[in-house]
């Protein structure tokens, strides 16, 4: 089964010469009813889905995104982020960073709306989740009520 798998991916990816979680350039083309399409390094075209923007977007705006998915049906689905977990990496880095330019503290919690989410940081509301799973899992972080505080280094 992992063989066959691996073949598929293999072949998805001669086909378009991408590969799933590849940093690409992207020229935005379009705007549709789902998002967004941009040409990705100048030869092939894919689209960005409207609810996974966090930053606006305008026609012929270059800008670097990543392969999100290489479809069964050809297309190609795309992301402003880095997909998967080394995302997470470099989300909590971001956070770290707000937080101490925030004197330790950010009022903002996972009951926060997804809209408050993405205006501090520019990321989807499940993404930040999971970064403050990850922070605080590791200690840098508490959890309050009304926010999130750095945690002091012991």
């Amino acid at each position: 089964m992992v063989i066959i798998e691996h073949k598929k991916d293999s072949a998805k990816k001669k086909q378009t010469g991408f590969y799933e979680g590849q940093k690409v350039e992207l020229l935005i083309s379009a705007r549709t009813e789902m998002g967004f399409i941009a040409v990705i390094n100048g030869t092939h075209k894919g689209i960005l889905y409207k609810n996974e923007i966090f930053q606006p977007l305008k026609i012929d705006q270059e800008i670097d995104g990543f392969i999100k998915k290489l479809r069964d049906d050809k297309k190609i689905d795309l992301c402003l982020q880095k997909p998967g977990y080394k995302a997470i990496d470099a989300l909590s880095k971001k956070i770290i960073d707000k937080l101490q330019q925030r004197d330790g503290f950010i009022a903002v919690t996972d009951k926060s709306t997804p809209k408050a989410i993405a205006d501090l940081f520019g990321i989807s509301k499940k993404t930040f989740k999971k970064a403050i799973g990850n922070l605080y899992k590791k200690k840098l972080i508490a959890l309050e009520k009304d926010g999130i505080k750095l945690r002091e280094k012991k």
